[in-house]
């Protein structure tokens, strides 16, 4: 049985932000893919949530409750609980992502 997946409000704001940022840069048809490659990403995570690997900034620090998985150049960090896979947020790759992580943590 395949596991629920669900997003947070921080990741839906997360493929908003990418989406509107590609469509000014590379025009929305751009944008469009990308996110459709996101959103891909996402679903499969639907089957072997536990294929993901523990993000390297966590794990240094001893935390092991979140995966993540890529869909280059963005990392998707989820959490699984039972049946369920929340999808907390996507991050660029390319910037430094344990300052990414930092920053929402002062939210």
């Amino acid at each position: 049985m395949p596991h629920v997946v669900m997003l947070t409000a921080d990741a839906e704001r997360d493929l908003s932000d990418i989406f509107r940022y590609i469509s000014r840069q590379d025009g929305p048809a751009q944008a469009g893919a990308v996110l459709d490659r996101l959103e891909a990403a996402v679903r499969s995570l639907s089957s072997l949530p536990g294929r993901g690997n523990f993000p390297p900034e966590l794990e240094r620090i001893g935390v092991r409750a979140f995966r993540e998985i890529h869909e280059v150049p963005w990392r998707i960090l989820y959490q699984v609980h039972g049946r369920k896979v929340f999808v907390l947020c996507i991050l660029d790759a390319r910037r430094d992502v344990q300052a990414q992580l930092q920053e929402r943590m002062l939210r």
